[in-house]
């Protein structure tokens, strides 16, 4: 009788660490993440090498603070649809462009 108890209680227990790791991967953003932070370095990086104004720098920060934001939003209900990638993934794909063509127009801070 007890080894059906533990058994069952080993059996739930891998269940729960299961289910729980599924809900952790439906919000995990890894590639998002990542690209976030490749785009902030360029920013910071512009800075440094004075292509970007600090109007400019103010921009593509606030841009950048929206799309964390849209972020987190999408994860407060526990999971990250392929949708909201999607979305995620177009407004990266846009502040990318933004970041470009301001270091590389003609003003120097």
């Amino acid at each position: 009788m007890k080894s059906r108890i533990t058994f069952a209680t080993a059996a739930l227990a891998a269940v729960a660490a299961f289910a729980s790791a599924t809900a952790g991967a439906q919000t995990a953003t890894p590639n998002i993440n990542q690209r976030q932070a490749n785009e902030t370095a360029r920013i910071n990086q512009g800075v440094a090498s004075g292509e970007l104004t600090k109007r400019e720098t103010a921009t593509l920060r606030t841009e950048q603070r929206g799309i964390r934001a849209e972020k987190r939003a999408f994860k407060a209900d526990g999971k990250v649809t392929a949708a909201e990638r999607a979305k995620l993934r177009a407004d990266q794909r846009k502040a990318s462009r933004h970041i470009y063509n301001k270091k590389h127009n003609a003003k120097k801070a």
